[in-house]
């Protein structure tokens, strides 16, 4: 992995932990025969072709929205006589 490439990738993704899931998932997808969304340069590893995917806009990540959870009631249940 080229350290040029991860710093400018740092730029556009700011969290670490979040570009190392980005960049994994994209080299597994690669490894399963997902084609390059650019031309690889010769020699370039697939986490190389990760960085520079996510460095060009080719793919991103969006944070989902925190929707705020609420304890279920009990419903009552009628007496038996």
């Amino acid at each position: 992995m080229q350290s040029h490439l991860l710093e400018k990738a740092l730029t556009i993704i700011k969290n670490e932990q979040y570009l190392v899931n980005v960049i994994s998932r994209r080299v597994r997808q690669l490894n399963n025969g997902h084609r390059p969304m650019i031309m690889p340069e010769l020699r370039m590893g697939l986490a190389d072709i990760a960085l520079t995917e996510i460095i060009e806009e080719k793919i991103g990540f969006e944070m989902p929205e925190l929707v705020e959870l609420t304890r279920p009631t009990a419903k009552k249940r009628a007496k038996k006589r």
